[in-house]
C-alpha cells in the first residue's frame, strides 16, 4: 500500500508525516526560509531519509499558514489542500485516542477547537502563543531561541516574580490553594535573575493558554483537553499545565508527537471530510 503524507506548513517550520494504513511511519522537522522551499526540501527530505522513491508517495495533503503559497502538485504528486482547524482538531483527536476534545493548538498563537469526528468547530483564539513568549523573551533577555530559554527557565524559580495567593493572604479562599498565581510579575523586584525572569515568561503564557482551555472546555461542555503544536515540546509545557487539571477538575492531555497533531490530521481528515 503506498504513503500518503500530511505536510503542514508553518511560519518558520514544516511539520511532515508519512502515513500508510492509517499509521505514521515517518515524520520529519524542517526549517526554511519561504513556504515553498520549506514544502519542497520537507517531501525530499522524507523521501531521502526513509530511501523511498516518488512513486512510493500516492498522495499530498497540505494545511498550514503556508499551505496557499503551494497550489500545484509538489514534484509531481497528487496534492490536496486540507482546511488548518480540520486538520488540527482530527489530529489532536487521533493522538489522544479520543472521539471528541478541546484540541488546543499552541503556535505563534493559539486556535481553541470543539473537536469531534463529525465537525471541528473553532471555539476561540488568542493572540497569545509561541510568538508572544519568544518575543518577550527577547525583548527582556535579549535571546529568541525556544529551546535555550527552556533551558534558562529550567534553573529559574517563578516565585520571585509572580504572586500567589498566599503572598496576599493567610485565609483560605475555597477552591484556590495558596500556590496559585494571583498576578503574573506582581512580585517582579529589580534583584530578580535573568533565570528567573525566563520561569516568568514560560509561566504566564503557558497560564494564559490554561486559562483560556479550561473557559474553552465549560462552553463546550467537556472536560477532555488535548494540547498540541509547537510549544507542546518544551518541558515547562506540562509543568504549567498539569495543575489545571485538579484546579478546575479537567483532564490535561498533551500527546506523544503533538508537535506533529496538524500535518497527521492533514492525512486522516480527507477520509473524514
Amino acid at each position: 500500500m503506498k504513503i500518503k503524507v500530511g505536510l503542514d506548513i508553518g511560519g518558520s517550520t514544516t511539520k511532515i508525516v508519512g502515513m500508510r494504513k492509517g499509521s505514521v511511519v515517518a515524520k520529519e522537522l524542517v526549517k526554511a526560509a519561504d513556504p515553498v522551499t520549506s514544502a519542497y526540501g520537507a517531501v525530499g527530505k522524507l523521501i531521502n531519509d526513509n530511501s523511498w522513491s516518488v512513486s512510493d508517495i500516492e498522495q499530498i495533503n497540505i494545511t498550514g499558514v503556508g499551505a496557499s503559497f503551494s497550489a500545484s502538485p509538489i514534484l509531481g504528486i497528487r496534492t490536496v489542500n486540507v482546511t488548518e482547524f480540520l486538520a488540527t482538531g482530527l489530529g489532536g483527536l487521533y493522538l489522544s485516542g479520543l472521539d471528541r476534545a478541546v484540541v488546543v493548538s499552541m503556535g505563534t498563537g493559539t486556535a481553541y477547537l470543539d473537536a469531534s469526528h463529525d465537525e471541528v468547530r473553532h471555539v476561540i483564539g488568542s493572540g497569545i502563543g509561541g510568538g508572544t513568549l519568544v518575543g518577550l523573551c527577547r525583548a527582556a533577555l535579549g535571546i529568541d531561541d525556544a529551546l535555550m530559554l527552556s533551558d534558562l527557565a529550567r534553573n529559574g524559580e517563578v516565585t520571585n516574580v509572580d504572586l500567589t495567593i498566599g503572598d496576599l493572604t493567610q485565609s483560605v479562599i475555597s477552591g484556590l490553594p495558596m500556590n496559585v498565581t494571583a498576578s503574573n510579575f506582581g512580585k517582579a523586584a529589580n534583584a530578580i535573575s535573568r533565570e528567573d525572569i525566563a520561569a516568568g515568561i514560560f509561566n504566564l503564557v503557558y497560564q494564559s493558554i490554561g486559562t483560556m482551555s479550561v473557559l474553552a472546555s465549560k462552553v463546550c461542555g467537556l472536560k477532555d483537553i488535548v494540547f498540541t503544536g509547537q510549544l507542546s515540546v518544551l518541558e515547562q509545557c506540562k509543568e504549567f499545565l498539569m495543575p489545571f487539571e485538579n484546579l478546575y477538575g479537567v483532564r490535561i492531555i498533551v500527546p506523544e508527537d503533538a508537535v506533529f497533531a496538524t500535518a497527521v490530521g492533514s492525512c486522516v481528515a480527507e477520509e473524514e471530510m
